[in-house]
């Protein structure tokens, strides 16, 4: 179980294909809200997408289907009382989740066989510390992303993807920094977003804007050369692709939340305080950051 969002999704994902690979004669449905299902396309350690919505109609068709099936396990990647509830309503023999002084909402853990305290400090070892509570005993570091489609217009040649909006607007980059870098930049800057931010995206000068859903931003994401991001799922998208680039990290940790992989590069200020407060403005340590430090990186890219 783990229900969004992308990043998170994506940071499960080796976790989940742990746990096939374990069990390989096993039947693994993941249950997902239906905004994420697309990053499980094809995804062959996922036997059943089950969906859910948090509507009364949403709840009551994942209930009726849950108790159709027969469970032997449940892991609960996601540590909420809401998960974990869908996790009791499989009636699985065993269901693995945080302990209560990890999980994000501890009475969570109530419902747990087996609580993990996991020592990891990135969310996706901390997720495979979970599948290996559970029985997986061949811990992959796979990330079975999907092809995507195309969708709006993108360069024909080289370009740089930028998805400059995050969850809250503390963890953004200012911007106008983005004129400094579609100016600098040896190639195209493509700025994605959903439709609602194209308005926006759009007072960006010099940068081409990408309208998309989620799997035009997996294909925009795979065609482009280099990525420039914050602590959002489009980042971690990029990161699980092994897309180069550059990650401006501010008020969350890039220890445990930054690009996994290696293959992204992390600017941070040596100011900036750790601190998960959903602000609604630009943090300081983030506007710290300039474009010129992000443009060395990237025109010296092969």
């Amino acid at each position: 179980i783990r229900l969004g969002s992308l990043g998170d999704v994506v940071h499960a994902l080796p976790a989940v294909a742990s746990l096939k690979h374990s069990f390989p004669r096993s039947h693994l449905s993941w249950i997902i809200k239906p905004h994420f299902a697309p990053l499980l396309e094809n995804n062959p350690y996922v036997d059943e997408v089950i969906p859910f919505q948090r509507t009364m109609p949403g709840i009551a068709a994942t209930w009726r289907r849950l108790r159709r099936e027969h469970f032997n396990l449940a892991v609960d990647l996601q540590g909420l009382i809401q998960s974990s509830l869908i996790a009791a309503a499989t009636r699985a023999e065993k269901i693995v989740g945080l302990d209560r002084s990890q999980a994000r909402e501890p009475l969570a853990a109530m419902v747990y066989s087996t609580a993990v305290k996991t020592t990891g400090v990135h969310r996706v070892d901390r997720y495979l510390e979970l599948a290996a509570a559970a029985g997986a005993t061949n811990l992959l570091r796979a990330f079975p992303l999907p092809q995507g489609k195309p969708e709006g217009q993108l360069p024909e040649g080289d370009f740089v993807l930028a998805c400059p909006l995050a969850g809250w607007a503390s963890k953004q980059w200012p911007l106008d920094y983005y004129e400094e870098l579609a100016d600098g930049l040896k190639i195209p800057l493509v700025l994605n977003g959903s439709p609602e931010a194209a308005e926006r995206l759009a007072r960006v000068e010099g940068a081409h804007v990408h309208v998309s859903s989620i799997a035009g931003l997996i294909h925009a994401t795979r065609r482009a050369k280099a990525v420039v991001g914050v602590d959002s799922g489009p980042l971690h998208l990029a990161a699980a692709l092994g897309k180069p680039g550059v990650a401006i990290y501010g008020p969350t940790d890039p220890a445990s939340h930054g690009p996994y992989g290696g293959s992204i590069r992390v600017l941070r200020s040596p100011d900036a305080v750790t601190s998960y407060k959903r602000r609604d403005e630009e943090d300081a340590s983030m506007r710290a950051i300039q474009p010129g430090e992000v443009l060395e990186i990237l025109n010296a890219l092969p």
